[in-house]
Order: structure tokens, then sequence, then C-alpha cells
């Protein structure tokens, strides 16, 4: 008797929205070339994503992985934060650079 594993999918993407409890929406970018012209085009995808624990934030690089249906839009589950967002405050006030002054 065989037994068949569930083979889980996971993407890397950039967290465009953290303004949901236990929510996040991830956009995931891929390259696809077309089939008649064979440019390569960038497509994008967004993701609703629960974040059980409200780790990750607007910025981060984030792994998700695909679930069970959690909500009407919510199909993915965060695995990890690759990479965390760098805070931007640093020299920028009211929209200008300090070169700008």
């Amino acid at each position: 008797m065989e037994i068949k594993q569930k083979v889980s999918i996971e993407k890397k993407g950039i967290v465009v929205s953290d303004k949901m409890d236990k929510t996040r929406v991830v956009l995931v970018e891929t390259m696809a070339r077309h089939p008649k012209y064979l440019k390569i085009i960038k497509k994008r995808k967004k993701f609703y994503v629960h974040d059980e624990g409200n780790i990750s934030k607007e910025g981060d690089i984030v792994i998700i992985r695909q679930c069970r249906p959690l909500s009407k839009l919510k199909r993915w589950k965060l695995v990890e934060v690759v990479k965390q967002a760098t805070s931007r405050k640093e020299g920028v006030i009211n929209g200008a650079t300090e070169n700008n002054t």
C-alpha cells in the first residue's frame, strides 16, 4: 500500500499591507516568457496570508505556504520572515532628505 504525501506549495514575496489583525497581503512576483513574443514578463499576484502572531510588518520579505481555506480569501499561512524591512525614518523629514534641505 502506497501512502501519498501532500505537496505543499511555498512562495516568497513582500508584505504590502499589515493593517488587518492576523492577516497580511503579500505580493509575489514571478517571471514568465510570453508564448508568442518570447519576451520575459513580470507577473504579480497578491495573496491574503494568515499571520497568527502578527510578526510581519509592511515591507518584510516572507515565505508563505498554501493551506486549507481559513476564510473567504485566505488560503495561505506565513512560514517565516526572511528579511525585515529597514526603517526609512533616518534622514527623512517631511519627505525631504538631508541633502535637499
